[in-house]
């Protein structure tokens, strides 16, 4: 059972909690796991055709990885102690899924930011497709701050994300975003009150949820894999994702149901 991971299932959307406030949600090698376990399951999951990242509390998202055991562990300081330590070090599906950095998940991820968002945490967030801040959140990367640097897709993702000077100001400054700021450089979606962001994140991922599964997921895949390409292979993505879409029974269900004046059943074949 997990301590600090909670999963749960609403219908066809799957929600994926941090649940440490106390320390601020920071990442300790058995949340990693567990963490990596839940997106695992949300991408074998057919039922499930979107998954909400929340967190527990009003002052973080998350803090990053906690320095007093993930961070040891990563660099050498300490030895695994237990097997959530070992599997860390041992397993890589651990960090690609647990930061949705090379993890096939072709499925919505929506991201409720009820805080702060620093280091993996902000790392995390930047794998997810859907962002809802809350008013007070903040977003950064103190790595360099600290000897460090953020290794779970922000050197990569950022400056695809964001203008390449806003991102590189935060990489090598280790100074954080408002959420305002957040909001005009386009790294979030919208700002939320507070006592909103749940439902808010909630009703977004069921927006997504009732759209046709399958083209939800050619959509996201698609747009990952022609990010920076040819723009002539980009097309030749974008063809594939059509030719495979249009083939399904959903397809054809879509423009039924909307001819039929009815809402679309869609199966996900």
């Amino acid at each position: 059972m997990s301590v600090h991971v909670e999963y749960e299932k609403r219908g066809a959307v799957a929600l994926v909690r941090l649940d440490r406030p106390a320390a601020r949600n920071a990442l300790t090698p058995r949340m990693l796991c567990e963490l990596a376990d839940a997106f695992v399951d949300v991408a074998r999951d057919d039922a499930i055709r979107v998954a909400v990242l929340a967190a527990t509390g009003d002052a973080a998202f998350c803090a990053g990885g906690d320095l007093g055991t993930t961070l040891p562990l990563l660099t050498g300081a300490r030895q695994p102690e237990n097997p959530y330590d070992r599997r860390l070090l041992e397993d890589p599906t651990v960090m690609a899924a647990s930061s949705l950095r090379g993890f096939p998940l072709h499925k919505p991820v929506v991201a409720a930011i009820n805080g702060a968002c620093l280091a993996a945490g902000m790392e995390l967030m930047l794998g997810t497709d859907i962002r809802l801040a809350a008013e007070h959140a903040t977003f950064g990367l103190p790595e360099v701050r600290r000897g460090l640097i953020p290794f779970a897709g922000s050197m990569a993702r950022l400056p695809r994300q964001i203008p390449q000077a806003v991102a590189m100001h935060m990489l090598l400054t280790g100074e954080p975003l408002t959420a305002t700021q957040a909001l005009q450089w386009g790294l979030i979606n919208r700002i939320v009150p507070l006592a909103d962001l749940p439902d808010a994140a909630m009703e977004v991922a069921e927006g997504v949820a009732r759209n046709g599964p399958l083209a939800v997921q050619a959509v996201k895949r698609t747009v990952i894999e022609a990010s920076g390409v040819p723009l002539e292979l980009a097309y030749r993505l974008e063809d594939h994702a059509r030719e495979w879409v249009l083939a399904s029974e959903d397809a054809r269900e879509g423009p039924r149901a909307f001819m039929e004046k009815r809402s679309p059943v869609y199966t996900g074949r």
